[in-house]
């Protein structure tokens, strides 16, 4: 078995794997420094504990020693046996010195007389002071017989190693559930992803998860709603599309046949018939260019500070024709300026497909307002009318591509209009919104940003 595939035993993949192990280092690379500082501690404060023990000793034999000496005034008569059996109390090793550093006496180790015969009991000895009446005589130097540091660091290590497990266990076990934890989301995520890929649409991401990665899942569900929106509004697109230029295909296919097999005579009203349809399939055909057009444009070609209730003005005198024929009553709200930074062309473009929609669509003596206001930070267009209205049920879908709506077949238009509008009062960084009532009129009003200054 390769180590990749010992690895894999967990299920957790590279990136898991990676975290774990990260995850493990860390606990054992604490556990070595713990424990390496434990030992460390303990060992001195047993030296510590042992020099605090060889002092406290070493000061209780000289303060004996002191009082032997005062009673005999030399060290040849002084009775020292008090000071030793001290020393041997507390199994110390001890040497009695005289003032020239001579040994006077000792106790657990052979006797030295020689100056300097201290020196035996190495230099970790503590040493004390034989004062008598503020004068020094000599001085004790003790050293205990057996150091208990090392037992002491012996079972410090027993139990720092058997901590040691207990906390690499945990450890891998914590570190362990924390990367299921984090990977398990990611691993969802590229399941999904890549049954997407292959073709299922309907995949999504499944459960929730808490912080970022959660945030990661719903986006990505957000992104695959978006893409199968598209997908079927591509469908949609291409199925109304072939709706819309089969019917004058048709007709015209029909009519040149006829010509062309001598069945009818190729009169002007047959040939304005059919002119009529070529008209109407070309007027589909740039409406549909327009749309792309709208779509696919990038940054604003002609960004400049533009007024837009003179906009509005300018589009109602160029429709004024087509309104007067429709029978329209048109007021205008237009007190003041509005000054929006965007392309007056579009704009002019958007404005003009709003007014010709409700020629199309209003009745004869129905009325138009268009007005223009400042509110807040938004330059607001509204344009109503007080035509048919539109049902409930389709005011979702007034600016989708080629909607005409369920009951409007009978009119002249390609529904593309108001979709070319919603594309260009986005570019404009704005909103587009309807309202309607049936037998009451509709209302479209546009939002855009109020230019600087």
């Amino acid at each position: 078995m390769t180590r990749s595939s010992g690895l894999n035993l967990f299920r957790l993949g590279a990136l898991g794997t990676r975290i774990l192990l990260a995850f493990v280092a860390v606990a054992l690379s604490t556990v070595v420094v713990l424990a390496g500082a434990a030992l460390t501690g303990v060992d001195r404060g047993v030296q510590a504990g042992e020099q605090a023990d060889r002092q406290e000793v070493a000061d209780s034999v000289a303060a004996a020693a002191a009082e032997d000496y005062q009673r005999a005034g030399n060290w040849d008569d002084a009775n020292l046996s008090r000071a030793v059996r001290i020393g041997e109390a507390a199994s110390a090793r001890l040497v009695i010195l005289d003032a020239s550093g001579t040994t006077v006496t000792s106790s657990g180790i052979p006797n030295d007389n020689s100056p300097g015969g201290g020196g035996v009991l190495g230099s970790s000895a503590s040493v004390a002071e034989i004062t008598v009446d503020g004068s020094s005589v000599g001085s004790v130097r003790v050293a205990l017989s057996a150091s208990t540091s090392s037992p002491v660091v012996d079972i410090a290590w027993k139990w720092i190693v058997i901590a040691a497990f207990v906390a690499l266990a945990i450890a891998f076990a914590a570190s362990w559930i924390v990367t299921r934890f984090l990977v398990g989301p990611l691993h969802m995520v590229t399941a999904a992803a890549r049954s997407f890929a292959a073709g299922d649409r309907a995949s999504r991401v499944a459960g929730q998860a808490p912080g970022e990665l959660g945030e990661l899942a719903v986006a990505f569900n957000a992104m695959a709603d978006d893409v199968a929106r598209s997908e079927r509004d591509r469908r949609q697109l291409t199925a109304d599309v072939a709706h819309e230029l089969r019917t004058p295909l048709a007709a015209l296919q029909a009519g040149l046949e006829e010509l062309r097999d001598g069945l009818i005579a190729p009169d002007a009203e047959r040939l304005a018939a059919l002119h009529d349809q070529s008209l109407r399939l070309g007027r589909i055909v740039a409406d549909l260019a327009e749309l792309s057009a709208a779509e696919t444009a990038g940054a604003l070609p002609h960004e400049n500070r533009v007024d837009l209730a003179q906009i509005a003005q300018e589009e109602l005198a160029l429709h004024a024709a087509q309104l007067r024929a429709a029978g329209l009553r048109v007021v205008a709200e237009l007190p003041a300026p509005v000054f929006v930074q965007g392309d007056a062309d579009r704009l002019h473009q958007a404005i003009g497909n709003v007014i010709a929609n409700a020629v199309r669509y209003c009745r004869d003596q129905d009325s138009l307002t268009i007005a223009v206001a400042a509110q807040e930070n938004e330059a607001v267009l509204t344009i109503s009318d007080t035509g048919p209205g539109i049902p409930a049920d389709d005011l979702p879908y007034v600016f989708d591509r080629l909607w005409r709506g369920a009951t409007a077949r009978d009119i002249v238009g390609s529904g593309i209009g108001l979709a070319v509008v919603r594309e260009i009062v986005t570019q404009h960084g704005g909103s587009a919104e309807v309202e309607s009532a049936v037998g009451e009129g509709t209302r479209i009003i546009i939002r855009l940003p109020l230019a600087a200054g």
